[in-house]
């Protein structure tokens, strides 16, 4: 499922097209400001969103061999809950 048709499903049970598409990309935006102030976005029954640190490393450039500093960052995580972990069983 992608994001329209996310909008689809949620307009077929609660509103009109226009006002699903809001609603899904306020809950994006709200999300997304949230995790890039570091804090966690947590669903009941869905699951967690949240931020990971990770450190720097060295790798390998896999053409050459050589290797190469890869910086350390912060990347996007997501911890599923229990209800979606039993809605998928």
């Amino acid at each position: 499922m992608n994001k329209a048709e996310l909008i689809e499903e949620v307009a077929k049970t609660t509103c009109n097209k226009k006002e699903a598409e809001a609603a899904v990309n306020e809950t994006f935006a709200a999300i997304q400001k949230a995790l890039k102030k570091g804090d966690s976005v947590t669903i009941v029954g869905f699951g967690t969103f949240g931020v990971a640190k990770r450190k720097a490393r060295i790798g390998r450039n896999p053409q050459t061999g050589k290797a190469i500093k890869i910086p350390a960052r912060k990347a996007p995580k997501f911890k599923a809950g229990k209800g979606l972990k039993d809605a998928v069983k």
